[in-house]
């Protein structure tokens, strides 16, 4: 009769039972909404994008001209970032339109490949080819150039990555927002073999260009990457297009009209509208970036203020957060000097 008792409760202590498992299946209902809400899924749609063209080779496999004839075939104005001392003004008859150009001189620092990015942008042309993106990477001023110099101050090979890599990738992401056509060239690493050639039988030394020079894995952030020989003959390592996969042929302006016509054949583009950074927000990544007691915390308080800037595509915020960050790395730079006594 005990037991009987027990369990004629009236049924409250079933229902308290069924009310737990209803609650914690709201629970994970209200969970799942949350973590679905953060995501959105679409049907895959083509839609209209702007061309991001990677260009490698040695020295003379036709770079600068390959680079301008695409450009003359995507059309409309065309600016050309030239950091091989003038070298861009050497095919000014090429194309019948013409073409500007933006000569870039020392240090080639990321930075400083931006800010001419930003000024070709808002002079109005509608492709700009990077000439070359190599500088940037192991030219004066560039990101080796950087953190050997970063590693011989601190004595810490890691740590001058840590400062060097969000400088290299905010170059990247530059070019990859662009709301112009991006060809960018880079220098290939350079080497010699001997074959036989067919027609004389004879043993011939012939140059090829290996890997670009520039940072690993660059060839994953471009549209199309092609590899140019001394023959100006282009190989497509890779091709999201589909035109031109796996095939040899010399560039020219028909290639870029061709081109041209896939990247137009869609819906039009995603527009993400600019967000301001909210202040108080901006505030807090101000006030995390001033409190770094050392290079490390900074790194880490900055590349937190840089996400967030570059989320909301507010360049005004990023900038005024990257000049922060700049006056904190100098103090905290001076200090060290000080402490080690540099200025004794």
């Amino acid at each position: 009769m005990e037991v009987q008792a027990i369990y004629d409760d009236g049924g409250m202590q079933w229902f308290e039972q069924i009310g737990r498992l209803e609650q914690i299946e709201n629970d994970d209902a209200e969970r799942n909404n949350t973590i679905m809400g953060a995501f959105e899924i679409h049907k895959a749609t083509k839609r209209r994008a702007k061309l991001r063209l990677g260009m490698s080779g040695p020295a003379g496999s036709g770079k600068t001209y390959s680079a301008l004839l695409i450009a003359g075939g995507l059309g409309g104005r065309i600016g050309m970032i030239d950091t091989e001392h003038g070298s861009g003004d050497l095919y000014a008859d090429l194309l019948p339109e013409g073409y500007d150009v933006l000569p870039l001189a020392p240090p080639f620092t990321p930075a400083r490949y931006i800010e001419a990015l930003h000024t070709l942008e808002q002079a109005g042309v509608t492709t700009i080819i990077v000439d070359s993106l190599t500088h940037a990477w192991s030219g004066e001023g560039g990101s080796l150039d950087r953190q050997g110099k970063i590693a011989d101050k601190s004595g810490n090979s890691w740590q001058a990555w840590r400062q060097v890599t969000p400088e290299h990738n905010a170059l990247v992401e530059a070019l990859l927002q662009s709301p112009c056509h991006i060809i960018a060239t880079m220098r290939a690493k350079t080497e010699y073999v001997q074959e036989k050639d067919e027609r004389t039988g004879k043993q011939v030394v012939r140059k090829i260009g290996l890997a670009p020079i520039m940072r690993d894995g660059i060839e994953y952030e471009f549209t199309t990457f092609l590899e140019l020989d001394v023959q100006h003959m282009a190989f497509v390592g890779k091709d999201r297009t589909q035109l031109l996969d796996g095939t040899i042929f010399k560039p020219d302006v028909d290639t870029g009209k061709q081109l041209l016509k896939w990247l137009d054949s869609g819906s039009d583009e995603i527009k993400v509208a600019p967000s301001p950074m909210r202040d108080e927000q901006k505030i807090e990544l101000i006030d995390a970036i001033n409190r770094a007691e050392t290079v490390d915390e900074l790194f880490n308080a900055f590349s937190t203020a840089y996400r967030a800037a570059t989320a909301l595509s507010d360049a005004a915020a990023l900038a005024e957060l990257t000049k922060v960050k700049d006056a904190r790395k100098a103090a905290l730079e001076a200090h060290s000097d000080e402490l080690f006594g540099v200025h004794a």
